[in-house]
Parts: structure tokens; sequence; C-alpha cells
């Protein structure tokens, strides 16, 4: 469950870190290799953690009244750094192993401890989870029976990461004040991340099946308002899953060896899930 983040995560830092070094002669990009190795011997869930509180909106983050708005770095040692500040809207971030802090916005000069990547194991001393709930999970308790509940035992979350000066050693720090890549490394995840939304097709073809299987017990797959409809959502779920494989084939190979999937195509993908799979589900 919830791969995606990490995955995106991971490898929009494979490209990033190694411009870093390339401009700035550091060693992340080792660093990170080393952690990837570690993560895939374990096969270890990465949680992806972007979304900054952000405060006022109006303002970056070293502007802010209150300076646990945005993630920041708040002490050193010659073991590593201390982190302070909060992530919002974790859904995958309890079942996870590890945790990759990101920054959220374009930086500045300004900004500089905020500009910080680094992972920590997701049990770390000085991290608190405030557990949420999501927006629709009121629907299993109006009633009606099972239909809603899904995996009963395994319901959706979000939570909310409260940082307190949690220690990341350097070796796991992949950032480390280079402001100027915030913004590459925010635009590089979004548009992995968009196109990851893909996977909604998925679920998307479950439901199509289940219509075109209730049609079928009643006698009725032939009518001709049913097929226009079965049709109509099998066009809208497939136009999703056009965009996101037509992005992947448009991408294009970075500095570092990864592949970048196209930009444009990958905000197209995502804006037809916002839209199409609402239209799928009402006229199932």
């Amino acid at each position: 469950f919830q791969r995606c983040v990490g995955m995106d995560a991971l490898n929009s830092l494979h490209s990033t870190t190694y411009e870093i070094d390339e401009k700035h002669g550091t060693d992340y990009h080792k660093r990170f290799l080393e952690f990837v190795k570690m993560i895939q011997k374990e096969n270890l869930v990465i949680g992806g953690a972007m979304t900054d509180p952000k405060g006022d909106r109006s303002k970056g983050p070293s502007e802010q009244d209150d300076p646990d708005l945005f993630t920041r770095i708040v002490d050193s040692d010659e073991k590593g750094v201390y982190v302070s500040g909060a992530k919002a809207h974790q859904t995958g971030c309890i079942n996870s192993h590890w945790i990759i802090l990101m920054p959220t916005i374009r930086l500045t000069q300004n900004d500089k401890e905020y500009a910080i990547v680094g992972a920590i194991p997701a049990d770390v001393k000085g991290l608190t989870y405030i557990y949420g709930r999501q927006s629709c999970d009121t629907r299993v308790m109006e009633g009606g029976g099972d239909i809603d509940l899904g995996n009963a035992k395994f319901g959706g979350q979000e939570a909310m990461m409260i940082l307190d000066r949690v220690f990341i050693p350097w070796d796991k720090l992949f950032m480390n004040g280079e402001f100027e890549f915030a913004s590459m490394l925010v635009e590089r995840f979004t548009c992995y991340h968009r196109r990851s939304y893909v996977c909604k097709t998925g679920l998307g073809d479950v439901l199509i099946g289940a219509a075109a299987t209730i049609a079928e017990y009643n006698g009725v797959p032939n009518v001709s308002h049913i097929k226009d409809k079965i049709i109509e959502m099998t066009h809208l779920n497939e136009t999703i899953f056009a965009a996101g494989i037509a992005s992947s084939h448009q991408g294009h190979k970075m500095k570092s060896g990864v592949y970048l999937n196209d930009d444009m195509l990958a905000q197209v993908c995502k804006h037809n899930v916002t839209r199409f799979p609402y239209e799928i589900s009402r006229l199932a």
C-alpha cells in the first residue's frame, strides 16, 4: 500500500542529488544510492513527506510568525542535524518503515535552513503522529449494510506529523541548505506523482466490470442506454490511462540516468483523475 509516494520521492531525488553534487561537489548522490540499496534489500515502504502546514501563504518559510510552519534544521553536531516542524496530510506515513522529508515550495537564500531533505525511521524519537480521518470516512457509520466498508480492518487514514528536534545522521541527509534546488525537487516529484495517479484506472476497471456483470445478471446487457453508459465509463477510464502511458512514453533521460516523464501530460493525467472517476461512479 501507498508505495507510489516513496517511489516518486526516490526517482526525483536520484536526479536532484546528482545535479546538486555536480554544482557543489557534495556527496548526496552516493549517500542516496546507499540508502536505496538498503531499502531494496529489506523491501521497505517509504513515505514521502512534502506538504508543510505553510501558514500565511503570501509569505515564505523564513517570513512566518511561527518558524515551525515549515520543517527546518534547528541544530547540528558532528553526527548529524536536528529538524523541527510539521508535515501535513500524510496518508501513508503510519504504515511506512521510513519517511523522506522534503521541501514543499520554491526557497530563497533566506530559507536555507528549510532546504532540508533527509530520511528518518517512521518511529524515530521526537516524531509524533496526530492521527486523523479522511473526509468520506463517515460513510461507514451511516448504515445500509457493509457495501461501503471495503476492507473493514484496514481503512483510510491521514496524519499530521509533528517533528520536535528529530535527529538525521549525515549519511541520511540528501540536501542541506542548497535552496536553489528545492523547486527542482518539488517539480520533478510532482511530475512523477501526478503520473502515478493513473492507478485509479484499476479501480475503474473493477467498477466497470461490476456494472457490466450486474447488467448481465438482470438480463439487460444489450439495452441501448445501459450499453451507452458502460461505453462512456470505459472511454473515461481509458482516457485517464492513456494520459499516463503517454506521459511515460514521452519521458526523457536525466543526467543521473533515470527518466522523467512528460510534465504536461502528467498534469493532464492528474486533472482527468480529479474528474472522471466520479463520473464513472455516477454512471455505475
